[in-house]
């Protein structure tokens, strides 16, 4: 009979996986294949189905979404369009737009801007999950979410090479603009939100994205 081998810094169950991944929900968990063996090519099937799944540490995460989310982020990701298509800077991705960075890592931001410099041969890839890192990326907080899992998503993306982050909570109508992992401000829906560095000249009133939310049909 084989001899079962443990190590404490390596995750032995479900629970440990749940940990690793930021504490998110059980239900967020793809359970074929195993957590922990999952490769790219799972990941093309499910998202061949229209799953929207990460890949994190072999295992198939289903990203938390909601409708105050994908209303922010159609509306965020048609002003950077906008400002981006009119500067020939890059390309403009949503949610679906997944991407791989650091080895196999795949995240797949709310909405991403990539400049032309950082795509393959400087072309619109043709691959569903190129190997590029976005400029910035954006995620729109859903009540999924959990603080350890976004914590753990800013640290991989700046050690990928991202330039900017923005956090945009719907609830609270801010935005955590992160210039680094440690370094960031928080903006209210009374402020302007704007590209800095990445993406110079462009600025979003917040108070105008986050009205997205109280639209309501005419009397």
């Amino acid at each position: 009979m084989s001899q079962v081998v443990s190590n404490a810094a390596v995750a032995g169950s479900l629970a440990d996986i749940l940990v690793e991944l930021g504490g998110i929900s059980i239900d967020r968990i793809h359970r074929s294949p195993s957590p922990g063996s999952a490769t790219l090519n799972d990941l093309l099937r499910e998202i061949e189905k229209g799953q929207l799944c990460e890949l994190v540490d072999g295992t198939l995460v289903e990203k938390a979404m909601g409708w105050q989310e994908s209303l922010i982020a159609l509306a965020l990701g048609s002003i950077l369009r906008s400002f981006v298509n009119g500067n020939n800077l890059g390309l403009v991705t949503g949610p679906d737009g997944f991407v791989r960075i650091l080895g196999s890592l795949v995240r797949g931001p709310d909405v991403a801007f990539v400049s032309w410099d950082r795509l393959p041969n400087r072309r619109m890839p043709e691959t569903s999950v190129p190997e590029c890192v976005p400029d910035l990326a954006v995620e729109i907080l859903s009540l999924g979410n959990t603080l350890s899992e976004m914590s753990r998503k800013r640290r991989e993306y700046f050690h990928a090479g991202v330039r900017l982050v923005w956090m945009v909570d719907p609830r609270e109508r801010s935005v955590a603009v992160y210039t680094s992992i440690t370094d960031y401000v928080i903006l209210a829906d009374t402020m302007k939100l704007s590209g800095g560095e990445v993406l110079p000249g462009l600025e979003i009133d917040l108070a105008q994205l986050f009205a997205e939310l109280d639209r309501r049909p005419n009397p």
